[in-house]
């Protein structure tokens, strides 16, 4: 299979409602909520990419452009954008969308870098 075979193999999407209980004073979700989840679907996608054990060594900048209110469905997709020798990036978006209705926006972008690691939990390489 080619790089680019495994990084399409490789795409994550999640969908989450998002619930009263997940939200600031200001009604919308918790910022720290959201990278949560974009943390959880990039591991998955370098997972997926990899089949190694991953971690999380530090996320690009992450930038919060529309605010993600109560009472609506989120979309989160991960994509590989680059592989290292022991490390990949993985580019997580997250689009807000209103339950009843058809609009459907991107609120929040970031990269996040993984490494992975052998059972002696040391770098290994990303393909073998």
């Amino acid at each position: 299979m080619t790089i680019e075979e495994r990084k399409e193999r490789a795409k994550t999407t999640i969908f989450k409602a998002v619930f009263p209980s997940t939200t600031n004073h200001y009604d919308t979700l918790f910022g720290g909520t959201a990278m949560q989840l974009m943390d959880e679907t990039a591991f998955i996608t370098a997972t997926r990419f990899s089949r190694q054990r991953m971690v999380t060594v530090s996320s690009d900048r992450i930038d919060f452009t529309k605010p993600i209110p109560a009472g609506t469905i989120v979309e989160l997709t991960g994509r590989v954008t680059s592989i290292g020798n022991t490390s990949l990036k993985v580019r997580v978006e997250i689009y807000v969308e209103e339950m009843y209705s058809m609009s459907r926006e991107k609120a929040v972008s970031g990269e996040f870098t993984f490494v992975a690691i052998g059972e002696n939990k040391l770098p290994v390489e990303v393909i073998k």
